[in-house]
């Protein structure tokens, strides 16, 4: 039975939900991974593969499933997506062995589907005036997700077992499942077109050639036959895909889409921030936990490390609340470099300022506004810049590019925080001065690429309002305004447009019955009659 009449309030509430579910589950494992390596008896190289296998699997999974939901359903693709990441947490849970717990992990990163088809069901369900800081919201619970993991690992595993730390989110992205399958209505917006398995075949090759070869190079080396080898086989495959999509009748990503210059920036936006956020996140906490006896460090428990990013958690939330208007007030290109500085200014913190505490907190803090802001505002950006039949495949390639940045930031960290040791097996405080100056250029960069993002991209339309013209938008929109607060101003007269005074091209105004006020300025004929004196608003398309 199709599902009618579910309150956007309750569709965002369904959608923001399974996206933490899964945003948690991508870093939970990162502080415990040595108690993890103890309980299933394993090696510290064979563990790494928890964070390995999730991180493939996510990066495959994002794009492909975002294009399935554009075709076939984004409603009934993150019902599966969360479905997915259910069984991989349920499984992670019960794990006996190192094996079943990374086979879990694949599992899991079958559930990257959520953040695209949440940003794509949020566009399509949600009245226009509220899609913008919905997508803002729910994009700034990844970087809160993400640092919220982390705070809670240490407490959970020490109370609980490790294992809870995969039960209590499978628990939530379950009951998300169940909530989205019986109240979020199905979009109408599809495309209906296969998805071309060779070009699929082709993204997942590189994909994973890539990202493996970059992960383990640390500890194979970067000039291995190993790791060159992979990486060359990256570049071929790229090449050899970028070819097909190109040629072939149904690409599964539209390259000339990617080519639109606000999806390129937000894409070089969000591979920069990625490097820069994810490998901050990783190594913030060993930092912390390195005993003072090194040289610096505080000799924090997991938990104490996970404590000293809540201010991360904390801001990154809030500016997810009023990112959508401030982009409104001073644009959102501002707004991702004001974001990308601020991120650049807590590392360079950490690289430099960091002997206390609560040195470490201000860091944090900071961090979490400069990564909420750009979060918040990348995915706007996407979305702004394509089509509604697009947005799955769209978004979902710029959530893969950020995790491609992630797994390149965390490489790099790897080998240059561990390229000097000291006699106790600990880094050299130098290491950590490097890696974490490296970092604070890479986010100097992505507030330079945020300048290139369209300084005033189009407002995000909601579905079947795409065939009005600008000015018929612009003019409802106004109306409704009108009806509010502006109401009780009897005689003024409102234009199509926002603050602009209308253009006078000497042609006369359509008569639609209700004369507006004569202030010696002719309206434009545009096919949109003005909004009249007693609140009386001309017709225009039912919202």
């Amino acid at each position: 039975m199709p599902v009618t009449n579910t309150s956007p309030r309750l569709t965002f509430a369904i959608v923001a939900i399974g996206v933490c579910s899964y945003s948690l589950l991508q870093s939970v494992s990162v502080p415990t991974m040595p108690l993890i390596q103890t309980e299933l008896e394993t090696d510290q190289a064979t563990a790494s593969w928890i964070l390995t296998a999730f991180l493939l699997s996510a990066s495959v999974a994002t794009p492909i499933i975002g294009r399935m939901g554009d075709s076939f359903g984004k409603r009934r693709m993150y019902v599966w997506s969360l479905a997915a990441l259910t069984a991989g947490a349920l499984l992670a849970a019960a794990a006996p062995s190192i094996e079943v717990m990374i086979g879990a992990r694949v599992l899991q990163g079958l559930g990257g589907g959520t953040l695209p088809l949440a940003f794509a069901i949020l566009r399509d369900e949600l009245p226009k005036e509220r899609v913008a800081g919905a997508i803002a919201v729910t994009s700034s619970l990844l970087s809160m997700g993400f640092a919220a993991g982390i705070v809670l690992a240490g407490p959970v595993a020490a109370t609980l077992g490790f294992r809870a730390l995969f039960l209590l989110p499978a628990l939530v992205a379950a009951g998300a499942a169940i909530a989205a399958l019986r109240m979020v209505p199905e979009s109408p917006v599809l495309t209906r077109e296969p998805i071309p398995l060779l070009p699929a075949v082709l993204l997942a090759g590189w994909l994973v050639a890539l990202l493996l070869g970059v992960s383990r190079a640390p500890s194979w080396g970067w000039t291995s036959p190993a790791t060159l080898g992979l990486l060359g086989a990256a570049a071929v495959l790229l090449a050899v895909w970028i070819r097909v999509e190109w040629t072939v009748r149904q690409p599964l990503v539209d390259l000339r889409l990617m080519g639109r210059r606000g999806v390129w920036t937000a894409n070089l936006v969000a591979l920069l921030i990625g490097i820069a956020m994810y490998a901050s996140f990783g190594f913030i906490p060993q930092l912390t936990q390195t005993p003072s006896s090194a040289g610096y460090g505080f000799g924090a428990s997991i938990t104490v490390a996970g404590y000293l990013m809540l201010p991360t958690a904390i801001t990154s939330f809030l500016c997810g609340l009023v990112s959508a208007r401030l982009a409104d007030l001073i644009g959102m290109r501002r707004i991702l470099v004001i974001g990308g500085l601020l991120t650049a200014v807590s590392l360079a913190m950490v690289a430099f300022v960091h002997d206390e505490p609560w040195q470490m907190c201000v860091a944090a803090g900071l961090s979490g506004l400069g990564t909420g802001l750009v979060f918040a505002n990348l995915a706007n950006a996407v979305v702004a810049a394509v089509p509604p039949e697009h947005t799955g495949v769209a978004t979902g390639m710029n959530a893969n590019i950020r995790t491609v940045g992630g797994t390149i930031g965390t490489a790099a960290m790897t080998s240059l925080v561990t390229a000097q040791t000291l006699p106790s097996g600990y880094p050299t405080e130098q290491g950590y001065i490097n890696g974490f100056g490296f970092l604070t250029l890479v986010a100097l960069g992505a507030a330079l690429a945020a300048m290139l993002i369209p300084l005033a991209p189009r407002k995000v339309t909601p579905v079947g309002r795409d065939d009005r013209s600008e000015v018929e938008r612009r003019a409802c929109s106004s109306a409704r305004a009108e009806r509010g607060s502006d109401r009780a101003k009897r005689g003024d007269v409102t234009y199509a447009g926002r603050g602009v005074a209308p253009v006078d091209r000497g042609v006369a105004p359509v008569d639609r019955g209700v004369a507006p006020v004569d202030r010696g300025v002719a309206p434009v004929d545009r096919g949109v009659a003005p909004v009249g004196r007693e609140g009386t608003e001309m017709p225009c398309r039912p919202t």
